[in-house]
């Protein structure tokens, strides 16, 4: 604030009228534009002053008819009042004017001293502190109005939080009995296939020479849909368990090569299917694993079927050796074909669950698009990571990589 520019109202207050023409003329010989100089004499009539008009700053006498100055000052802070109080006194001590300042005062002024140059000087710094002091209120006000706005806000974001975390109940709740449902509906159903299963080996076995062509094609198709059918109720079996985080490993000493040997010779008759090269190589030295022999071999045959499912012509190749660089013994099982590929739009997505690169209903290829999302959480469990390759019109291949020995999760 510029205080040569501005014109100040003053209030005196003394009851001795020498007192405050003296005031006055000091205050006028000081430079400052004064729009009106006010005076009263006791400090009733300066409360009333104060409840009636704005003053710029007031100089009240320590000694009054009805009250002291420490009265005055403690009754005009009480109402609220925050103009700037000079108390002037005749006589004093530090006793008492600490307890002035204590009390509101915004300065303490012995008579004898008081001159224009400290009448001026004790002004500004008055009314600059007054400023001050209302500068600071205003930025508490704003500031507690921000608290509020905040505190408002948070609440909301907490009822929001709330919600979601509500919601998120549901959710999950949902997708728990879902699971429990694909659960129980995929192990009632099981018992039902595993029958038209048997029946049609036995059938197929006792067929005799009486049975026609067509009702060996009819009793072969029986049992090759019914065990395709076993095969996709086991995949939504498996997928819910995980979903339900009830799958678990049973570790245990695996002779790999053997089981990859024994599941290539189980798959070999669904790739002479297609006329496609099924192989392979092993490049471990020590064949010895603890893993999930059940686990593994299921791996072995997702990936497989997989490979033999999208290839047309050519090979499915499955490689195991020991994984190059891996910073402990791991083991890296890779299989390759020749088959469509997957574009590489595509390829982030394969794992995700029900997820098929064709989704029409017209798509080529049936499945449940549970495989691959399987046999990541498997590999999961297993401490490893699997991951995939692949080129449209030219094949794919799929990485697995595990810790030789699989831990139990505690």
């Amino acid at each position: 604030m510029d205080l040569a520019n501005r014109p100040l109202k003053i209030l005196t207050v003394d009851d001795d009228a020498v007192d405050r023409l003296f005031l006055r003329r000091t205050l006028q010989d000081t430079g400052l534009k004064l729009a009106d100089i006010a005076e009263v004499d006791c400090g009733k009539a300066a409360i009333a002053a104060l409840d009636n008009a704005f003053y710029d700053c007031v100089f009240l006498d320590y000694r009054l008819p009805d009250l002291n100055g420490l009265q005055l000052v403690q009754q005009i802070r009480a109402q609220g009042t925050l103009t700037p109080l000079v108390v002037l006194t005749g006589q004093g001590d530090q006793e008492t004017a600490v307890a002035l300042m204590k009390a509101g005062a915004s300065d303490y002024v012995d008579k004898s001293r008081l001159n224009t140059d400290a009448l001026a000087h004790c002004i500004r710094s008055a009314l600059r502190i007054y400023e001050a002091e209302q500068a600071a209120r205003q930025a508490q006000q704003e500031v507690q109005v921000s608290n509020a706005l905040l505190l408002q806000q948070n609440q909301a974001l907490e009822e929001h939080r709330q919600e979601i975390q509500r919601q998120n109940l549901e959710v999950m709740r949902a997708y728990r009995l879902k699971s429990e449902f694909l659960a129980t509906m995929s192990h009632e159903l099981r018992t039902p296939l595993n029958a038209i299963i048997g029946f049609s080996q036995l059938l197929a076995r006792r067929r005799e020479e009486r049975w026609t062509q067509q009702q060996t094609e009819m009793v072969k198709r029986i049992y090759s849909n019914a065990h395709n059918l076993l095969g996709l109720l086991n995949e939504i079996l498996d997928f819910s368990k995980l979903e339900a985080q009830r799958l678990e490993l049973r570790p245990g000493p695996v002779n790999l090569a053997e089981l990859a040997e024994n599941t290539i010779a189980e798959m070999h008759s669904l790739a002479e299917q297609k006329s496609l090269k099924l192989s392979l190589q092993l490049h471990l030295k020590d064949p010895m694993i603890i893993n999930d022999p059940l686990r593994l071999r299921q791996i072995f045959i997702n990936l497989l079927s997989n490979g033999i499912k999208f290839t047309d012509a050519g090979s499915v190749l499955l490689q195991i050796s020991s994984a190059p660089g891996a910073p402990t013994d791991e083991v890296l099982i890779t299989v390759t074909d020749t088959g469509s590929g997957i574009a590489s739009d595509d390829l982030p997505y394969i794992f995700e669950a029900f997820r098929q690169v064709d989704q029409s209903h017209s798509r080529r290829h049936g499945g449940t698009g549970l495989g691959l999302a399987i046999v990541e959480a498997i590999v999961a469990l297993m401490g490893g990571k699997i991951w995939a390759e692949s080129a449209p019109q030219v094949g794919s291949t799929f990485y697995v990589q595990f810790p030789r020995v699989v831990q139990t999760a505690s």
